[in-house]
């Protein structure tokens, strides 16, 4: 496949958008805006980065719109257009279980939802490969995001449309505005195939195509951008080479310690124990997921595999796992566990391990923002 010329994915960015991109200064502290926009009530003299890291990624704000009234389907109703290898953002708070399949959060970025009476922001940026759930309550205010067409480190800049202040989406930090300073809370979620999802969750639900807009939906316009020697678009940060750039990893930060487990390794171990700032972890690599960012349907795409982590203990019994056809037991019992950490058959049939944030981004994304990460070298 040939590398895509950033050029037309920037064209086609725009054109997606829909919308007038012609740029201009505000006056406003060095801050720019596209002409397509409306007058931004952010506060710029308010920032924690510098103004000028920040750039824009193409469409004017909302050019790529939020989803806020989401829809959805039954699983049974959503596999007669979605594939058992395509990647799903899996969410579960309380008993209430969702699935947000990227061929849609690709077109969107953020859904504004509610699960089990929780306000949450479902996120994904497909330049990062980077899906983050986070809770939308903030100091009494239920907070509703949106996109403002700006980029930092090739990463989504969200806003919020009560104080219009501005977040990164891989850390979850306001970075502009009157909100500078704060921190959305981070739930726990998962990449998966939608096929794991299903089987885990038979009643549970599917954000449907039925957005309010036409999009190409299962099709992918970034078309071969995850190669591993493909370099990031829009980046203009130091590239950490301890790994190829676009390498997939996993994520784990505990306090102010950051580690990567990159997919390389995952994908020949297939368990990785460990601890991260003296908290024990397991990492669960499963094969058969396939690539959003590859070819130019994501059904049809490449497989990368899915990722989940895990505390290794359970009723202060610690557990070592090894994988097995699909599957992953622990030795100490013997019992069957899934991607998801649910103990499907053997003594500890019907426990759960206990989730661990955690992300699945390329490697030049998040060494940009942690760049005092320990990457895993078994």
């Amino acid at each position: 496949m040939k590398r895509p010329n950033p050029l037309l994915l920037f064209a086609l960015v725009l054109y997606l958008s829909g919308l007038p991109f012609a740029l201009r200064s505000d006056g406003a502290d060095g801050a720019k805006l596209w002409t397509g926009d409306a007058p931004w009530k952010t506060d710029f003299r308010r920032h924690s980065v510098p103004l000028e890291e920040i750039i824009s990624g193409g469409p004017p704000r909302d050019g790529i719109p939020s989803i806020d009234r989401p829809l959805f389907v039954s699983p049974e109703a959503a596999a007669s257009w979605l594939s058992g290898a395509e990647p799903v953002i899996r969410l579960e708070v309380g008993r209430e279980a969702k699935a947000y399949p990227l061929q849609i959060l690709m077109w969107h970025e953020i859904v504004n939802d509610a699960i089990a009476r929780t306000p949450v922001a479902v996120t994904f940026c497909p330049l990062c490969n980077s899906a983050y759930v986070f809770d939308r309550r903030l100091e009494g205010m239920i907070l509703e995001f949106g996109t403002t067409g700006r980029l930092r480190h090739s990463d989504l800049i969200m806003y919020d449309r009560q104080t219009e202040s501005w977040w990164q989406q891989m850390t979850g930090d306001a970075i502009v505005g009157k909100l500078t300073g704060k921190r959305l809370a981070t739930l726990p979620a998962s990449m998966i195939s939608f096929a794991d999802f299903r089987a885990a969750h038979p009643d549970g639900k599917v954000l449907s195509r039925k957005t309010g807009f036409r999009r190409s939906y299962g099709q992918n316009p970034y078309v071969g951008y995850d190669r591993i020697d493909q370099p990031p678009f829009l980046f203009q940060g130091k590239i950490d080479n301890r790994l190829p750039p676009m390498e997939r990893v996993v994520t784990v930060s505990v306090g102010t310690t950051h580690k990567a487990y990159p997919y390389s390794v995952l994908s020949r171990k297939k368990v990785v124990a460990d601890e991260v700032n003296g908290k024990r972890i397991v990492v669960f690599y499963l094969e058969g997921m396939v690539s959003a960012l590859d070819g130019p349907a994501i059904a049809e795409s490449r497989k990368v595999g899915a990722s989940s982590v895990f505390e290794d203990s359970i009723g202060g019994r610690r557990l070592s796992f090894v994988e097995e056809g699909g599957f992953f037991k622990d030795r100490e019992t013997k019992s069957t566990w899934n991607i998801l950490g649910q103990a499907l058959a053997g003594p500890l049939k019907g426990r759960a391990l206990t989730p661990v944030i955690h992300g699945d981004t390329f490697a030049f994304a998040w060494f940009a923002f942690r760049p005092g990460t320990l990457l895993y070298n078994p």
